[in-house]
């Protein structure tokens, strides 16, 4: 009989293993598989709601975890933690010894855990290779996993495409859609009236979705902009506000100070909470009236509801979105246009009636398939694709 594959996934984010779950739950199920857990980055911080604990309260074994200090976040302090992740995660691994090693997307955490595993002699399966996000290091950061992977999950054609133009081999990129699709799919959603409840809201009662991250690309004009936004929400005080936690990237202190002072001088019309948790946030984002910030979510996730999404600055600058998505620069002006745009009748229609670019659900299904049926010998073994040189080129 042969030995079930010892497969490890790493998380290190809310949002990444929200996202993850589906599959987490397939390879848990399969006997073709032995599932191995690693949670790093917040959640195991206390100031990030440590959402470890929602990893345990799924029903699945955290087998190791790897601590880092997320205090400082300045330049220095977030080298610190790369290097402190890149220890931690090997050492689990060392533990752990598995067959294919799976990481998902583009933070810092994770090019640390990619290049831990490359050097132990793991296989490993990238998620969401391929994409862009000019605004932010992670840009960066995502096509250097892809060249430490042997094997690359994407979520749209054009994703396929610029891992090819990375010089990994066509036939170790799989494009599968979009994994958040799955966890929307899968996922038995909420009341209204019972979240607005929680919420201590009336049933009725409106409201926005907000995610702001950090601008890593230039933190300063970040800030910058979310002051501008939330200037601009001023204008809308009819629109409840849900505020969810931004996540640990460098400069993330002044962020998170500027949305804790705002929700503190709006205690009747804004909630901010740090972790909403999978279930809840999707629920809340099906009967938000839009999406507004810098969140991939809005992209992603939030064309699968219908929902309109005002997406500010270059944060995902290079992204694949849909009709429903709205792109505004992060003046105050340009944020209150595309709000006011967002929420007319003419626009939410058009939302509702928008098409995904990042495909189907089944994105889950359609990983484990590949991983249980790619042969592992040789597959460490890498050799760069040189795409066919134009002959306008040659000359």
């Amino acid at each position: 009989m042969t030995a079930p594959r010892r497969i490890a996934v790493i998380t290190g984010t809310r949002a990444e293993y929200g996202l993850l779950m589906p599959l987490m739950r397939i390879l848990s199920l399969d006997g073709a598989f032995e599932l191995k857990v690693i949670a790093t980055g917040t959640h195991l911080s206390e100031g990030f709601g440590m959402t470890v604990n929602a990893i345990i309260q799924d029903g699945f074994c955290v087998d190791e975890r790897v601590a880092l200090s997320l205090d400082d976040d300045s330049p220095l302090g977030v080298v610190g933690a790369i290097a402190a992740t890149e220890t931690g995660i090997a050492a689990a691994l060392e533990r752990i010894k598995p067959d294919v090693v799976v990481v998902l997307g583009d933070r810092y955490e994770i090019l640390a855990a990619a290049t831990a595993a490359f050097v132990l002699g793991a296989t490993i399966a990238h998620i969401h290779g391929g994409e862009k996000t000019e605004g932010a290091m992670d840009d960066s950061f995502r096509h250097a996993i892809t060249k430490l992977s042997h094997l690359h999950f994407v979520a749209a054609e054009s994703y396929r495409n610029r891992v090819l133009q990375l010089g990994e081999q066509p036939d170790r990129i799989f494009n599968v859609g979009a994994l958040g699709l799955d966890a929307i799919n899968q996922q038995p959603l909420r009341d209204r009236a019972e979240l607005m409840a929680e919420f201590g809201w009336p049933a009725d009662a409106p409201f926005l979705l907000m995610t702001y991250h950090p601008v890593t690309m230039d933190t300063d004009a970040g800030v910058a902009e979310l002051v501008e936004l939330l200037a601009a929400l001023e204008q809308f005080d009819e629109q409840r506000l849900v505020v969810t936690g931004h996540n640990a990237d460098m400069g993330h202190r002044q962020i998170g100070a500027l949305l804790r002072e705002y929700a503190a001088a709006h205690p009747d019309r804004v909630l901010m909470r740090g972790s909403l948790g999978q279930r809840n946030y999707l629920s809340t984002m099906k009967y938000a009236s839009a999406v507004v910030g810098n969140s991939s979510s809005g992209l992603i996730e939030a064309p699968a509801f219908g929902l309109p999404t005002v997406n500010i600055g270059d944060r995902q600058r290079g992204r694949l979105r849909g009709a429903s998505v709205i792109d505004c620069r992060g003046d105050k002006g340009s944020i209150v246009t595309a709000l006011k745009k967002a929420l007319s009748a003419g626009f939410r229609e058009t939302a509702a009636q928008a098409t995904s670019p990042y495909g189907t659900p089944g994105a889950s299904r359609r990983i484990v398939d590949v991983l249980k049926t790619f042969s592992l010998a040789g597959a460490r073994r890498k050799s760069f694709y040189d795409l066919p040189v134009q002959e306008s080129m040659k000359r």
